[in-house]
C-alpha cells in the first residue's frame, strides 16, 4: 500500500531537513502544554523536547533551525517551567551550532516577553523557495514551497494513530505544502484519513484528496509513504 513519492526534504523525528537550504524544520512544540494541563501528564515535554531535538540536530547538521509556530501552548500567562524549558531549547540549537528562527503561530502571544531571537511570521528559507509559517493564516510571500504545522496531522493505520506528515503538491496556489506533524507528544493530533478540506483548520489546504501522508520510522530509518487521502481513504 506504501509508495515512493519523490520530494526534495528528509523526514526525522516530526521535523523535516531540507538541504537546499541547510535547514531544520519543526512545528508545533508547544512548550507548558503539560504544566498547563488539568491531568497528570505522561512525560515532561520540555525536556522530552530537548532530548529529540538534541538527536535530529546530531544527525541533520542544519545551520538553521526554524519552529514553524506555537513553540509556547500560552496565551494569557506562561505555565510553570515554560521560560525553562525554552532556555534549555534555545542552548540544544547553540550548541549544535545553529541558529534559531520562530514564525509566530496562534499559541504564541507571548512569546515576545520571554524570547529575544529572531521571531517573524513567515520566514523564506536559504534555498529561495520555501517559506516556512505556521499556517493559521494565508501567507503573504509567495514560494514555491510551505512548510506548516497548526494542524497537527496524524494517520490511524491497523488501529494505530500515528503523527503523520501530509505532503501537497501544486496544493496551493500551483505551490507545493508540506504539513508537519506536531512535535510535542502530548498533542493527540487530528486523524486525518477521512478529513476533507474542511475539517482542516489551516487556509492552505484547499484539497485534502490530493495530499499525500507521511510515517517516519526512525527505528528503522526509513519513510513510509501512502497514495494520496483522496486514493486511500476507504483503505485505511
Amino acid at each position: 500500500m506504501t509508495e515512493s513519492v519523490d520530494v526534495p526534504f528528509s523526514l526525522s523525528r516530526r521535523a523535516v531537513y531540507l538541504p537546499a537550504a541547510d535547514a531544520l524544520v519543526l512545528a508545533d512544540v508547544h512548550l507548558g502544554r503539560a504544566a498547563a494541563s488539568s491531568v497528570d501528564a505522561p512525560i515532561d515535554d520540555g525536556a522530552d523536547v530537548c532530548d529529540r531535538l538534541a538527536d535530529v540536530l546530531e544527525r541533520t547538521d542544519p545551520a538553521t533551525v526554524v519552529v514553524a509556530g506555537d513553540l509556547l501552548h500560552s496565551f494569557d500567562h506562561l505555565p510553570r517551567g515554560t521560560e525553562r524549558d525554552l532556555a534549555a531549547l534555545e542552548s540544544v540549537v547553540e550548541d549544535a551550532d545553529a541558529s534559531l528562527v520562530v514564525t509566530a503561530g496562534n499559541h504564541d502571544p507571548m512569546l515576545e516577553s520571554v524570547f529575544d531571537g529572531a521571531l517573524t511570521t513567515e520566514y523564506r528559507l536559504a534555498d529561495g523557495g520555501t517559506v516556512v509559517c505556521h499556517g493559521h493564516e494565508r501567507p503573504s510571500s509567495e514560494a514555491e514551497r510551505y512548510v506548516i504545522g497548526h494542524d497537527h496531522p496524524a494517520l490511524s493505520v491497523d488501529g494505530r494513530k500515528l503523527p503523520c506528515f501530509l505532503y501537497g503538491p501544486a496544493a496551493y496556489d500551483g505551490a507545493d505544502v508540506l504539513v508537519l506533524p506536531a512535535f510535542t507528544r502530548l498533542a493527540a493530533g487530528a486523524t486525518v484519513n477521512r478529513m476533507s478540506a474542511s475539517d482542516f483548520q489551516s487556509p492552505l489546504i484547499r484539497d485534502a484528496d490530493g495530499f499525500h501522508p507521511a510515517i517516519r520510522d526512525d527505528s528503522r530509518a526509513e519513510t513510509l509513504w501512502f497514495p494520496t487521502l483522496g486514493a486511500c481513504r476507504r483503505l485505511l
